[in-house]
């Protein structure tokens, strides 16, 4: 079943693309005509892309490995964040920091710094400072939350970004590029889809287009993270019996032992029995042969 239908994206406008004088001909595989000077994109081939796209996020998000979410433009601000924060994902609404990939440990350390600076404000390290001071590390802590405070659970690399505008998050493109991160992205009719993995043919500046999209791929993402959670239960459960029964074995052999001793106690007694009638029968034999 679709995620998404035809009639859905129709009315959310992902039909709309750039100008005539705008587009990249590399889009022309996903373009069904031109309007008054306007592309108009094939929605049955962004339905397509969307089931793609949205089974690849759940798979990744089955395996428990993160997702980033990228988009700075204005319209896409909001709505990056409040699905993002919903599958408990990192998310860049702020300007792409440089080297965010490709220098990720530098990332990591200025994260750090800031987690770093709220424990000195909880132990009341900074309460002797000046007033010139403490605001200068208010205003540092202020910036890093406003550039990193969405990626600070971010530990490791993601295994795959999400874009909205490609021509606008080009850098975040280049770095997952140059470390093999697959990128999912909407990509509109001036964009090159050369560099992404997978491509959502749509208009990427329509705030509706952009949320009818982020919600399936959003609610796939969700899915994978539930599955996830239930085969965990299943592996605890078969454990947790598995434990169960291999401290019951111990139990039945030691039964079983104790049910066992009485036979084993009578078996000598049945086996003297001959040898007392059989001793005299032997003595006249030597004695007649001497």
């Amino acid at each position: 079943m679709a995620r998404t239908s035809f009639d859905q994206l129709l009315e959310a406008g992902c039909h709309f693309g750039h100008l005539r004088r705008k587009w990249n001909p590399a889009m022309a595989p996903y373009i069904f005509m031109e309007r008054n000077g306007i592309h108009i994109l094939d929605l049955h081939k962004t339905v397509e892309k969307i089931d793609e796209a949205a089974e690849a996020l759940k798979q990744i998000a089955k395996s428990g490995k993160k997702i980033l979410f990228v988009a700075t433009k204005k319209q896409a601000k909001e709505l990056i964040a409040e699905k993002a924060t919903a599958v408990n994902m990192p998310f860049v609404t702020e300007r792409w920091p440089g080297g965010m990939l490709t220098n990720f440990p530098t990332i990591r350390k200025a994260v750090k710094k800031m987690a770093n600076i709220d424990r000195l404000m909880e132990d009341g390290t900074f309460s002797n400072l000046s007033k010139r001071e403490l605001l200068q590390v208010t205003r540092q802590r202020a910036k890093l939350e406003k550039n990193l405070g969405s990626i600070a659970d971010l530990t490791r690399l993601p295994s795959a970004i999400f874009v909205v505008d490609v021509l606008k998050e080009h850098i975040a493109i280049k770095e997952a590029n140059r470390l093999g991160i697959p990128v999912f992205a909407i990509v509109d009719t001036n964009s090159d889809p050369k560099n992404i993995d997978f491509v959502i043919p749509a208009n990427d500046d329509a705030k509706d287009s952009i949320d009818v999209i982020l919600s399936a791929c959003c609610t796939a993402i969700a899915e994978g993270l539930e599955e996830r959670k239930a085969e965990k239960a299943d592996e605890k459960a078969a454990a947790e019996q598995a434990e169960e029964a291999a401290e019951a074995k111990p139990k039945r052999t030691r039964k079983a032992k104790k049910e066992e001793a009485p036979a084993e106690e009578a078996a000598p007694v049945v086996e003297e029995a001959p040898k007392a009638e059989e001793a005299p029968a032997e003595a006249p034999v030597e004695e007649a042969a001497e």
